[in-house]
């Protein structure tokens, strides 16, 4: 008797989950903004918003690049603390082999999430265009 009443105590609550939104686990569900998604699905390459935005980033910082040339041209070569004399166009070359040294060595060592290089990616661009 005692099971029987617990059973029908339970009986109502698939209905009333059903009713909640239960009922909707297998339909697709609108998604929001991902950084991995793919911008074109159709496209011969995975363009995503994080590719982008690093090509958009090289492109810009190219484009500043000559700007800064042609309002002063010789590119601004010094000799910085690594010994060599460098011009614009160097370190921007040298802070972009580093960044991509410490990405892969953040992903080699720790992995994801990519905010800690990120930091320490733009602390070496503002070492590399200081200093050397």
């Amino acid at each position: 008797m005692k099971r029987r009443a617990i059973a029908l105590a339970l009986l109502p609550l698939p209905a009333a989950a059903q009713t909640a939104g239960w009922g909707n686990l297998g339909k697709p569900v609108e998604k929001g903004f991902s950084w991995t998604a793919p911008l074109w699905p159709d496209f011969w390459m995975a363009w995503t918003p994080a590719t982008l935005a690093v090509f958009v980033g090289i492109f810009s910082a190219m484009a500043i690049l000559t700007l800064l040339e042609v309002r002063r041209p010789g590119g601004d070569a010094r000799k910085g603390v690594l010994g060599l004399v460098t011009t614009r166009g160097d370190r921007l070359f040298i802070s972009l082999l580093g960044t991509s040294y410490i990405f892969m060595a953040w992903l080699w060592l720790i992995g994801m999430p990519l905010w800690g290089p990120l930091g320490l990616a733009i602390a070496w661009g503002v070492f590399v265009f200081w200093k050397v």
